[in-house]
């Protein structure tokens, strides 16, 4: 691939994506500048501090030792760089795709870009942003020519985090190229990174290759949401029915309901697809339009659930002590971006609830404001009035829950109990 003892890579973005691509690549033998306009995460990398789950102190401290991994919130160190990956973020912003993040990183490595090196996207977006919106603006900015002087293209990622058998190593890659020799380098950077890669025809397919896994889900999630909230008021258990249908082993994928969708991926990427094609066809994407109604008002729905459990025990949820277990969208995650326990959080808040939550996982900086952060006690379950199991952490003491005499709301449907109540 290249006549480099360590090839140069630049990795924009030292988030949950981006910090593992860095860590395998130095494993792999890449120098490596890891970017990020966040500079307090600079200093903790620096120090040898990980904030993302899948990386160890000692895997980050390990890196930093080899000399070969250097954390920045400076492009200059990323100069005459062989590769450079921008794993950014993609909110929305009004319900329209923000990609000024995309932009930013662009308009950052143009002046360092050299005739040979490539630069991949790997942020979650519509399709056609590598082609015509990352490519022309290197074009504008350096005045080299894509394919060319240099070489470009998009390999989504896939990142599960807290996944430890389907790993950044360990998960097939789609890898694609603006063209057949940009192809051949994206696939050579992540075949020396990845066990497995996939190639495709273009950009393109890989930008919607990645909306489609995250739509799939989205739109199944909002299936087993939304049976769930009928099956109760028809007096059926839901977790006993998905598991029958789960025995069927063909023609049949389970999915489980929940409080909501939350992360990067579910709440916010099949809607950069629905806002493409409502864009550019004029037309609806009914399904993903549907299934973001009825995953938003999941958090609604929980706090509903939670109004009838205490109205069983002949109390109101105002001025009721309510605690939220688990603020990460995920188990075993402290990633608590678009989390469905700040929407139920806030919904508790507005009713006049008085709200403790529970999640050693989540940081300090990110813990929402209108709850009070405890650790989980026999006595803290004994103090409130009632307990709502949003995220099943392993390091949750079920126990303390199913042994109590306070009313449980339990929607992930791991725990038993006289006193549980179920999604």
């Amino acid at each position: 691939m290249t006549v480099k003892e360590h090839p140069k890579l630049a990795v924009i973005g030292q988030g949950y994506v981006g910090l593992p691509l860095a860590m395998r690549a130095v494993d792999a033998g890449y120098d490596v500048v890891g970017i990020d306009f966040d500079r307090a995460r600079i200093e903790m990398l620096a120090g040898g501090e990980s904030y993302v789950d899948d990386v160890t102190g000692d895997t980050l401290r390990a890196a930093l030792g080899t000399g070969r991994y250097a954390a920045t919130a400076e492009y200059a160190p990323a100069a005459g760089f062989d590769f450079a990956v921008i794993t950014v973020p993609t909110p929305l912003r009004d319900a329209r795709p923000d990609l000024s993040y995309i932009e930013s990183a662009t308009r950052s490595l143009a002046p360092l870009l050299t005739p040979g090196a490539t630069v991949v996207l790997e942020s979650t977006t519509y399709p056609g942003t590598t082609q015509e919106l990352m490519v022309p603006l290197l074009e504008e900015l350096s005045g080299l020519r894509a394919g060319v002087d240099f070489f470009a293209g998009y390999s989504p990622e896939r990142i599960d985090p807290g996944n430890r058998r389907f790993t950044f190593q360990t998960t097939p890659k789609i890898v694609s190229g603006i063209d057949a020799a940009s192809l051949e380098r994206v696939d050579g950077l992540f075949s020396d990174l990845v066990d497995t890669t996939v190639p495709v025809g273009s950009p393109r397919e890989a930008e919607m290759a990645k909306l489609l896994e995250n739509t799939f889900r989205h739109v199944n999630v909002a299936l087993v949401n939304e049976l769930a909230i009928y099956a109760n008021e028809l007096g059926v258990n839901v977790w006993e029915t998905i598991e029958a249908a789960a025995t069927k082993p063909f023609g049949f994928m389970k999915f489980t309901p929940g409080p909501g969708v939350g992360g990067h991926c579910l709440p916010i990427d099949p809607s950069y697809l629905s806002w493409k094609v409502k864009t550019d066809l004029g037309r609806d994407f009914r399904f993903v339009d549907l299934a973001n109604d009825v995953n938003e008002h999941m958090p609604e729905y929980v706090v509903q659930r939670a109004m009838h459990v205490l109205n069983d025990h002949r109390k109101s949820l105002r001025g009721s002590k309510v605690l939220v277990l688990g603020v990460a969208y995920k188990r075993d995650s402290s990633d608590a971006r678009e989390s469905p326990a700040l929407e139920v959080i806030r919904l508790l808040n507005e009713y006049g609830a008085e709200v403790t939550g529970v999640d050693s996982h989540v940081e300090d900086r990110r813990w929402p404001a209108g709850a009070a952060r405890e650790e989980l006690t026999a006595e803290l379950v004994d103090e409130v009035d009632l307990v709502i199991l949003i995220t099943d952490h392993s390091d949750i003491d079920t126990g303390l829950l199913e042994n109590a005499a306070t009313p449980v709301f339990d929607t992930r449907n791991k725990l038993s109990g006289e006193n549980v109540t179920r999604l």
